[in-house]
């Protein structure tokens, strides 16, 4: 099984270009089974995940082609499946998104219950009910949501909550029903946007994008193109706390910054010093200059979940008390132990992490429980006095493209190792 081995404290300073972001890529790659045809896609991060949708795609009777590292070719010539299986849909949740665009290709799906990440409960009750709402019987046997319809028709669909995954199946099983379907409570996150402005280029007819009120007039038929993946918020927000690390010797390049507003609100409270020239952006303040702050994690564009962890590492080393309370995921603090293994004094209190800051880490054995917690654990060893060991990596391959190769171009010491199992 592999590992990361990280040598601490050693001098950073460069640029790490920002891929494409991965939740963006992924419902995108699952819109292409609506219509047949030939599509393009740049700028797709080269991720274990998205090489596992892949195989999802291809199952279902598609081809997919690497153009170069970053550039997808997917052949729609007809489904040879409606059934997702779980040998597939177990390993990654975001997987469960090609029923809404089977649906919307076939009129029936069969697709297993999701897994993914063991950060808590993450019900497709949402997705379930919008595709009943467009005119799908839906059942669920054996592990598997069977959905059957003889005709989808435009609804107005309310969501409880604005879960992205529903958001995103609900919008690719609408965009060919007949009639109009308003969507109220959806999910704005970028990539939201993103899988909607593939869509329209596509010739979808799709208003509110961006918002949390979605307008879906169905057409009949969809035209395959080109179109390029937007750049992942989640990485650029991850190594701008090695911009922190570095005291502004570390610059990223390609971030969008409206994509991260709350993100980086957060980081100036805490005393940062944002700068930007051209398509790079930097934070010129070091760890001392910081201040301890609170953090609630909420749905975009409230502060991201998928930073929380990435956060609490600069909150483990800014001196004073900060605390995070998580509210999308109820198991997200499971790196919890493993910060504290490396010398950080993190407790957790109904739903509430309080970190003491200010305290030096150390090298240590550590394993990643998450994708998002395995990346906050490589920053805690960059940082760390000594040598940490990271195991359980395969999780930080699901989300960070060539992660070891852009942080030794600047200056870090992390090298992938075989443990013996």
């Amino acid at each position: 099984m592999d590992a990361y081995r990280i040598v601490g404290g050693k001098k950073l300073e460069g640029i790490i270009e920002i891929g494409g972001a991965k939740n963006a890529a992924l419902p995108i790659l699952c819109a292409t089974l609506i219509e047949k045809g030939t599509y393009i896609l740049r700028n797709v991060p080269a991720l274990k995940d998205i090489k596992t949708l892949s195989k999802v795609l291809e199952k279902l009777g598609l081809e997919v082609e690497n153009l170069d590292k970053n550039t997808l070719k997917v052949v729609n010539k007809g489904l040879a499946s409606i059934e997702a299986t779980y040998d597939l849909v177990k390993t990654m949740r975001a997987s469960f998104t090609v029923m809404g665009p089977i649906i919307a290709h076939e009129k029936r799906a069969k697709v297993s219950l999701p897994g993914g990440c063991a950060i808590g409960a993450r019900p497709v009750d949402l997705h379930l009910k919008g595709f009943e709402a467009l005119g799908c019987v839906i059942q669920i046997h054996h592990g598997y949501v069977e959905a059957n319809a003889t005709e989808l028709k435009g609804a107005k669909i309310v969501l409880d909550f604005p879960s992205v995954g529903a958001t995103e199946n609900i919008v690719m099983a609408a965009v060919k029903a007949k009639g109009q379907t308003i969507l109220e409570n959806a999910a704005i996150e970028p990539e939201v946007e993103d899988l909607c402005n593939f869509l329209v280029s596509m010739g979808a007819k799709i208003e509110g994008i961006g918002t949390s009120k979605i307008i879906i007039d169905g057409v009949e038929t969809l035209t395959p193109g080109e179109y390029n993946i937007i750049p992942d918020r989640i990485e650029a927000g991850t190594y701008l706390v090695l911009s922190i690390l570095s005291e502004g010797k570390v610059k990223v390049k390609g971030a969008i910054r409206e994509h991260m507003d709350s993100y980086l609100a957060k980081l100036e409270e805490m005393g940062a010093v944002i700068k930007e020239e051209g398509d790079l952006m930097w934070i010129e303040t070091s760890v001392k200059e910081l201040k301890p702050v609170r953090v609630k994690t909420m749905p975009h564009p409230g502060f991201p979940t998928d930073l929380q962890a990435q956060i609490m590492t600069l909150m483990s080393i800014v001196k004073g008390t900060s605390e995070i309370k998580e509210t999308i995921f109820e198991n997200r603090f499971m790196h919890v132990p493993e910060f504290n293994r490396m010398g950080a004094d993190i407790t957790i209190k109904h739903g509430v992490a309080q970190v003491n800051g200010g305290l030096p880490l150390t090298g240590a054995e550590v394993m990643a429980s998450d994708l998002r917690a395995g990346a906050a654990l490589v920053l805690a060893g960059l940082v760390a006095e000594g040598e940490t060991i990271l195991n359980r990596i395969y999780h930080v391959d699901r989300g960070y493209d060539q992660l070891e190769k852009k942080l030794n171009s600047v200056g870090a010491q992390i090298e992938r190792i075989k443990l013996e199992a």
